[in-house]
């Protein structure tokens, strides 16, 4: 492995504060990972990284190598783009992330045929209903859904999402249907939660304008799939997209509620690094994805 290449797996172990998780994301064994590691060490006679049982931190001289060597791994990245776009053969990896249900059903079909498109290129989606740090997880290119905050970062939209409140006939059979906004107090609403989670409220269109409803229920999770899992079992109203609950729609499993009080759409689209110069290729991606998916909405 070239010094570059040791470099890289330096970076990426400082950045995920581990061998072993610096190493999977580059595709290494922990071994490997942790003998480039040993190999920057013994050519500079210094230790970069303390280790300990519980977490890794860098030394001091290991932190100020850290941001040379980052900025380093940055001007070649840089370097291998410019030229990508002058050869029209994209090369390399490109790192996605997108919540968990959005990318099950509209991202990973995006990924095939754009690979098959372009030999050259390699596609690492994560996928998680989590907040994630786009820089210092080094993703090429965030799917989201909601209004990005993080100046930061370039944001380009794809469409506005629908959002619908379902439940299951049974719930609403059992329970009774709301007929208001405020007849949800008195309702199981199932909620999407995490650390730092914005929604715990929902924002619903009403004729004098949007209004914020603080909703109750007694059943969170990070997880959009298990919230719909819940409705259809039965168990209170949900606040979803609708492109992830269109079939049970359709097929009756799932009742829209409060049609005229529907939630305010979410911006859909995706997030990018500043950058002096895009990546031709995640570029590419970003036009495919606006391409396929903007009909969808």
């Amino acid at each position: 492995m070239s010094y570059l290449e040791s470099l890289r797996v330096f970076v990426r172990v400082v950045e995920l504060g581990s061998i072993t998780a610096g190493g999977r994301d580059l595709r290494l064994s922990p071994a490997v990972a942790s003998n480039r590691i040993k190999d920057l060490e013994n050519r500079f006679g210094l230790r970069l990284l303390n280790r300990t049982t519980r977490k890794l931190m860098p030394t001091e001289i290991g932190r100020a190598f850290y941001d040379h060597a980052r900025r380093v791994i940055e001007t070649l990245d840089e370097a291998e783009a410019l030229i990508g776009s002058f050869s029209g053969r994209p090369q390399g990896v490109i790192r996605l992330t997108a919540p968990l249900g959005l990318g099950r059903r509209l991202i990973a079909p995006l990924v095939p045929p754009f690979c098959a498109a372009n030999p050259g290129v390699e596609i690492r989606l994560r996928l998680s209903d989590r907040n994630v740090n786009i820089v210092e997880d080094a993703i090429d290119l965030a799917f989201f859904l909601g209004e990005p905050a993080d100046s930061a970062l370039k944001w380009r939209k794809i469409a506005d999402c629908p959002r619908v409140l379902v439940a299951a006939p049974a719930y609403l059979a059992r329970e009774g249907t709301p007929e208001g906004p405020d007849d949800l107090a008195g309702h199981n609403c199932l909620l999407l939660r995490y650390p730092r989670s914005p929604e715990y409220f929902w924002t619903l269109q009403t004729p004098e304008g949007p209004r914020k409803m603080m909703v109750q229920g007694r059943f969170d999770t990070d997880d959009g799939d298990v919230l719909t899992g819940w409705a259809l079992d039965g168990h209170g109203i949900a606040n979803r997209p609708r492109y992830d609950v269109a079939e049970d729609l359709a097929a009756g499993r799932l009742v829209e509620v409060l049609a005229d009080h529907r939630p305010l759409p979410a911006q859909f689209g995706c997030l990018t690094p500043h950058r002096r110069l895009q990546d031709p290729k995640v570029r590419l991606f970003a036009d495919h994805a606006v391409r396929e998916l903007r009909p969808l909405f």
